[in-house]
């Protein structure tokens, strides 16, 4: 499904959770949901869900709702899950095994397909059935594999570089987990920076404001 609009951030941000909630409720065996009712789930108004997805053109019908199987197969194609991308760990540490073991990467369409690090402890050892490789050999495979997408998961002082390597090897997006805002030469490649304490930090707010 194409769309020819800008769509802004926020929607952009919203449609994964959309997508994940009519997954689970597809497996549920659920067969239709109105805003309403998903507004419930999801925690954002029934207003906001038909004004989001309004601007894909629109998916339910007047009195039925949504069929959430059509729903989730429309979102998947929008967000590339359907597609599936290539993609590789560079950091295989505890947090890159985490993630390489996590079934996130397949349900959100990314088929990860090597791992790279440096320390002699880490290379050759098995992860999720793949051979940690040394990071010297990362250029190579991922300019022969043609890989979409880098996890990185590196101390921040080495995030760069490494990431200016991979552009020029043809990656095109970068999941950073390395707590620093990265930016490459190449400015058509996409950048998601994560911030996991971001979230923590949020909740330790909520939970102080509620004793005040």
């Amino acid at each position: 499904m194409k769309n020819e609009k800008k769509i802004s951030t926020p929607v952009l941000r919203r449609l994964p959770k959309y997508y994940r909630h009519l997954e689970e409720l597809s497996r549920a065996g659920v067969e239709k949901i109105s805003s309403k009712e998903l507004s419930k789930l999801i925690n954002v108004t029934a207003s906001q869900i038909r004004q989001d997805l309004n601007c894909f053109g629109g998916f339910g019908q007047q009195g039925y709702g949504y069929n959430v199987e059509s729903l989730r197969d429309s979102l998947a194609e929008i967000l590339g899950v359907t597609k599936r991308y290539t993609a590789v760990i560079v950091g295989a540490g505890h947090l890159g095994q985490a993630l390489a073991n996590h079934n996130t990467l397949s349900r959100s369409g990314v088929d990860l397909v090597g791992l790279f690090d440096i320390s002699p402890d880490v290379v050759g050892i098995d992860v999720a059935g793949l051979t940690v490789m040394n990071i010297a050999q990362a250029f190579h495979f991922c300019s022969e594999n043609q890989v979409d997408l880098a996890i990185l998961t590196l101390p921040k002082g080495e995030t760069s570089t490494v990431a200016n390597m991979l552009a020029e090897a043809g990656v095109k997006g970068f999941w950073n987990f390395a707590n620093t805002e990265l930016s490459v030469s190449n400015k058509s490649v996409s950048i998601e920076n994560v911030y996991m304490g971001d979230s923590l930090m949020k909740l330790c707010y909520d939970i102080s404001a509620q004793d005040l």
